[in-house]
């Protein structure tokens, strides 16, 4: 399972060797799922590179408005921008399912990276890698309906963690319907109103928290990708 942005997550480009080392520096825990793994706000402490399990990232607005930023998954570093900018977390990390992390040290973490080129080079290559999938969320608000940017989503989600069963893929819904609706920038009505007409055609079957995606190629028309 890897994250939903593109490319590997950041502890697969790892070498067994660099694995190794950075483990010793941190230790491992276990959050049950839904627990709050840390705070929009708090200090940057830590790092956390996530051995298995599933998280969203979430930010508080002034108004109080929750919205979804991204999901991270098995070999996914999180956690680690904030260290880089104010010193707080910019968002809250919370547990979608049974999580496992190593959490590590943030005073750590940077003398690592700087003793290994490779672990350096591919955290460079995710940190670009997540700049670039926003820019190109950005961008894509202005061309893109968001029923559009809704079945691209699904079909990222299903790709990623979806179980493929008879040419059909089931996957579990990690995400309400409104964080669904924020995390595509879109709104909640539109999700339900997609939802029913790709029901009605037979795109997709929902369910309490399940979602099987029954035409991968009427969705992707959906999407204005290729089939």
């Amino acid at each position: 399972m890897q994250g939903t942005g593109s490319g590997q997550g950041f502890w697969a480009l790892l070498t067994r060797t660099e694995q190794d080392t950075l483990s010793g520096l941190g230790m491992a825990r276990d959050y049950a799922a839904g627990a709050t793994m840390c705070h929009q706000g708090d200090p940057t402490t830590h790092v956390f590179f996530l051995m298995a399990g599933l998280v969203k990232i979430v930010s508080s607005t002034s108004d109080g408005h929750q919205i979804v930023l991204a999901l991270r998954g098995e070999d996914d570093i999180v956690g680690e921008v904030a260290g880089e900018t104010t010193g707080r977390r910019n968002a809250t990390i919370q547990a979608v399912d049974a999580v496992r992390a190593l959490i590590v040290p943030y005073d750590k973490f940077n003398p690592f990276l700087e003793s290994n080129p490779g672990a350096s080079r591919a955290y460079r290559h995710v940190v670009t890698q997540r700049w670039t999938d926003a820019d190109t969320m950005h961008r894509s608000l202005a061309v893109t309906t968001g029923a559009q940017r809704l079945a691209r989503r699904l079909l990222d989600l299903a790709g990623r963690y979806g179980h493929p069963v008879d040419g059909r893929t089931h996957l579990a819904m990690p995400l309400t319907q409104d964080e669904l609706a924020s995390l595509v920038g879109t709104s909640r009505a539109t999700v339900t109103r997609a939802f029913a007409n790709w029901r009605r055609r037979g795109f997709i079957r929902t369910g309490q928290r399940h979602i099987t995606i029954l035409d991968e190629t009427g969705l992707l028309k959906v999407a204005g990708e290729q089939a």
